[in-house]
């Protein structure tokens, strides 16, 4: 089965990409990276909104502060909140690892490709 084209990288027995390739290969994951950490700052934003009743700015700064790693700035004071809080502290650093390989696979995948060339000539 092949693997299709928008997510395929070269083979181990083809040459390194062109640069445009591989600017392209780049391009393409930021863009899905940063979709993946602006739907959960989105997911974020609405817990806060529901849970805590907070205004849509200060939801947004609270979900951008987890988001980021700083932490809470309105502690939570109902119980739904304070679970929700607490997941969404977890997800958030899944979501970090994530869309820190995804943006990097690029990058990661020509850097292991052209040392692999290297040992080959």
């Amino acid at each position: 089965m092949r693997i299709p084209e928008i997510i395929a990288f070269e083979r181990l027995s083809e040459p390194l990409a062109t640069r445009q390739v591989f600017a392209g290969r780049l391009l393409r994951s930021m863009v899905i990276g940063s979709l993946i950490v602006a739907a959960a700052l989105f997911a974020g934003m609405a817990g806060y909104h529901v849970f805590e009743g907070l205004d849509w700015i200060d939801a947004f700064v609270n979900a951008s502060m987890i988001l980021s790693g700083m932490g809470v700035l309105a502690a939570p004071v109902s119980v739904e909140g304070k679970l929700f809080a607490g997941l969404y502290a977890i997800f958030c650093g899944l979501v970090l690892i994530a869309a820190t390989a995804i943006m990097f696979t690029p990058v990661i995948h020509r850097f292991l490709h052209q040392m692999h060339m290297d040992d080959e000539d």
